[in-house]
């Protein structure tokens, strides 16, 4: 008897542990509080990039072409892909700088592009084609400009030849005006010499008449 009380007594021991583990069991609050610092771990999964997922291979997390290459854009990469290859475009970045990688990768798409539609000149075919145009476009400057000056030329020409017919025009009717009061007198001094003249000659033709009658008197009495 004495042995099942012996017995009997640890296992009561025992239940009071248990019963003392509920306060123990209160720190699993601070436990629920620290699991938001672990869902940034899931930020750090993403979709493997563009150029990853063409290739058909793992997206590390230091992936040289992810930054360049979204996932979104697949295009772009297999554009430039299909030009260089991806071996080339990876060395090509990782010899360059960081700052220098965006605008390296735009250079590379727009070569490709331009490389797949002219496969002989490439971007140098394009250029060419803009400098033809800038010529052009000199040359049709060059052409308005002399006609602009040829039509101020026109201008200038034409007022000054405005000013000396309206300088002209003045001139005479300032001389019409001065010789109409000036006309009177002298259309005054033309009759009077006229009629002097007239005068003069019937006196010529008078006195040779009178000198005629004279001379024509005295033969008459001594014919008779």
């Amino acid at each position: 008897m004495d042995s099942l009380s012996t017995l009997g007594t640890p296992k009561t021991s025992t239940t009071t542990p248990i019963n003392s583990s509920p306060p123990i069991s209160s720190p699993s609050s601070p436990s629920q509080t620290s699991f938001p610092p672990s869902f940034s771990t899931p930020h750090v999964v993403v979709s493997p990039c563009a150029a990853c997922k063409i290739l058909r291979r793992r997206c590390v997390e230091k992936c040289v072409l992810a930054p360049y290459f979204p996932p979104n854009e697949p295009l772009k990469f297999t554009t430039a892909h299909r030009v260089f290859g991806a071996s080339n475009i990876i060395k090509f970045l990782q010899e360059l700088p960081e700052a220098q990688r965006a605008d390296a990768v735009s250079s590379m798409v727009y070569e490709a592009n331009a490389r797949i539609r002219d496969p002989i000149y490439g971007s140098a075919g394009v250029i060419c084609q803009l400098q033809q145009q800038v010529s052009e476009l000199q040359e049709q400057l060059a052409r308005a400009q002399a006609e602009v000056v040829n039509m101020q030329c026109q201008q200038t020409n034409l007022m000054a030849f405005i000013f000396m017919e309206m300088t002209q025009c003045s001139h005479s009717q300032n001389q019409q005006c001065f010789g109409s009061s000036d006309a009177s007198p002298s259309t005054n001094t033309t009759s009077t010499d006229d009629h002097n003249m007239e005068s003069s000659a019937n006196l010529v033709n008078g006195g040779l008449f009178f000198e005629d009658n004279i001379s024509v008197g005295t033969v008459w009495p001594l014919a008779i």
